[in-house]
Order: C-alpha cells, then sequence, then structure tokens
C-alpha cells in the first residue's frame, strides 16, 4: 500500500481508504482495461469496500484533476478511466457493449503527422477513437 500512497501524495492528495483502494483497483487493470465509475463502484461492492458512487465519481474526477488518470469521453456519454500512461495509445470501442480496447501503431502515428505536416500544423496531442462491434458475441450494455 505505501507505492500508492507515495503517488496520492506526490499528486498533492491526502491519503484516504476511498483513494487508495481505488488507485489500487485502476493499477491493478490488465493492459487495455478501462472502468467506468460504475464498473469501479461495482468492484469495490464485490470486495466489501464501503464506497458510494459519489465518492467513486468524485475521487476520480480529483484523480483526474491531479494528472492521476486520463478520462476517455466515447459516444453515448460513455466515459471510462485508466492510470495516465506516457506512452501514446488509440482506442476501439465496441458500440454494442462499451468494451474498450487499446492499441498503438507507429505506422499510424507517422501518417498523422505527415498529414498534419502537409496541412501545415504541428501535432501538440492526439486522440484517435474506431467504433465497432466486437466479436465476442456481446450483448447490449444495460
Amino acid at each position: 500500500m505505501a507505492h500508492e500512497n507515495q503517488e496520492l501524495r506526490n499528486a498533492g492528495l491526502k491519503v484516504t481508504l476511498p483513494r487508495v483502494k481505488i488507485y489500487q483497483i485502476l493499477e491493478k487493470a490488465g493492459e487495455g482495461d478501462h472502468f467506468s465509475a460504475e464498473d469501479i463502484y461495482k468492484l469495490l461492492l464485490e470486495h466489501n469496500e464501503d464506497v458510494g458512487l459519489a465518492t467513486v465519481y468524485r475521487v476520480l474526477t480529483q484523480f483526474e484533476a491531479a494528472g492521476l488518470v486520463s478520462r476517455h469521453h466515447f459516444e453515448g456519454g460513455h466515459s471510462v478511466f485508466e492510470l495516465t500512461q506516457d506512452e501514446q495509445h488509440d482506442h476501439i470501442v465496441c458500440v454494442k457493449c462499451g468494451k474498450v480496447r487499446e492499441f498503438s501503431d507507429p505506422a499510424l502515428k507517422d501518417r498523422q503527422d505527415q498529414i498534419a505536416q502537409e496541412l501545415g500544423f504541428k501535432i501538440t496531442d492526439r486522440t484517435l477513437y474506431l467504433y465497432g462491434e466486437c466479436a465476442e458475441g456481446c450483448s447490449p450494455k444495460a
């Protein structure tokens, strides 16, 4: 728990149990996993943690303001969170179930830089979201 405490302190946040628990969930996420506030709330409930949904939203907003997490907004108001990462990556989203996967493609990044240069721009930030249907026979998100 010391690592989480230090990350929170480095971000200027007081160490509280809800913050530590939410940070741990985000930190333990597998590569490419992204959680909504509701997903995190359900995981906390499964571990018998007494943290309300409003607290989850508040902590995630605090984490975002402190630069600890990145929030991704998708069509239909769907937002997911992940710990802020150094490397650039893009996202593909299932329009049926809301599953989000991340990917990196250096050739795509190079092509974006080339297009920007051709149009007289220097890219300072980039965000790419692709939408489709995942191949896992998913059902619509409730």
